[in-house]
């Protein structure tokens, strides 16, 4: 398994090689960049313009650019910040926990419930629990997260049952422990369960057709042949057996967790990495926008990764394959 490990991790190098490159140069590529703001300023004189060029690299041209900020982002040295005028490591790293723990809840919420309905109506087809459980997942697949953050958006400022923006209260530092914990997750109800519900309707839906598909399967009629107990022929064979897809799309959630919630973030003012990419993106910030994207694509890397040996762990025979494949 640790071959596999490492050949899988040599064979993401031309990946991320791939994916910046293709970033910085579309960057690269549009109109102007960050310094043609201060251009404009008659206080700044060409002499200043041409010394900042020298500094961050941008006379020099384009593949060199980009190899530099390649060289140096392998040893997590990103590079300084256009506009902010720090390093964007330092920039990523006071945003990326936010919209972790905003990622990770929603995801927690939307797995914890999508797995029991999906159960629960694959166990009763055609009644009418089913039937409310469907009616539900197509309602709300067909509603945008982002028409759905503002409408719960309005409500709260009407209301004032949820907070509006920030991760915590103003008096946060003051607070006890377990008052510290009550007031983030307060925070961040409203965004996570807009991410929660947008990735449940789809979820329930597979795991329903999933599970039917188990519970019809040879084995698990077997199991029932046998005698076994329905709990058990239900959690322990087809619940088992069902859910092997959906390791491919938990791979998935955890490269997405800095990239799923951005649109939601900047729409309830959640200071996490959407706000600050979004920020990057309309200032040209270079070096920041490929830094969050560096970021990425490392996750979507470790995220395939993991999935991959949860779905080797959980299937013998893909297991087997892959045991194969190495000694090949």
């Amino acid at each position: 398994m640790l071959l596999y490990i490492i050949r899988r991790l040599i064979q993401m190098i031309p990946l991320v090689i791939g994916i910046t490159f293709i970033s910085f140069l579309i960057i690269q590529l549009a109109p102007g960049n960050y310094l043609d703001q201060l251009k404009m300023n008659p206080q700044i004189s060409k002499e200043t313009i041409k010394e900042l060029e020298r500094a961050y690299g941008l006379d020099q041209p384009l593949l060199v650019q980009y190899f530099k900020w390649l060289i140096n982002a392998l040893k997590f040295d990103l590079g300084y910040s256009f506009s902010y005028h720090v390093p964007v490591l330092d920039l990523i790293k006071e945003r990326v926990g936010n919209t972790l723990f905003l990622s990770i809840t929603s995801a927690v919420l939307a797995w914890g419930i999508a797995v029991p309905l999906g159960i629960w109506a694959a166990l009763n087809p055609n009644r009418w629990v089913d039937k409310f459980i469907q009616l539900f997942s197509f309602t709300f697949m067909s509603v945008p997260n982002f028409f759905l953050a503002f409408l719960l958006l309005f409500v709260a400022v009407k209301t004032g049952i949820f907070p509006t923006g920030g991760a915590t209260s103003p008096d946060y530092d003051q607070m006890s422990t377990f008052g510290k914990i009550l007031d983030r997750l307060w925070h961040v109800s409203l965004p996570a369960f807009v991410l929660a519900i947008g990735s449940l309707a789809g979820l329930v839906r597979l795991v329903r057709s999933a599970m039917i598909e188990s519970l019809q399967s040879e084995y698990v009629m077997f199991a029932r042949a046998k005698g076994l107990p329905e709990k058990d022929v239900i959690y322990k064979h087809a619940l088992k057996n069902a859910l092997n897809p959906f390791i491919t799309l938990l791979g998935f959630e955890i490269a997405s967790l800095l990239s799923g919630a951005a649109l939601i973030e900047i729409i309830v003012n959640w200071p996490g990495m959407g706000m600050l990419m979004l920020d990057a993106v309309l200032s040209q910030d270079l070096y920041l926008v490929m830094g969050g994207l560096y970021i990425g694509a490392i996750m979507l890397i470790i995220g395939n990764l993991i999935a991959d040996l949860l779905l080797a762990r959980l299937d013998p025979r893909v297991r087997q394959r892959e045991i194969e494949g190495v000694l090949k």
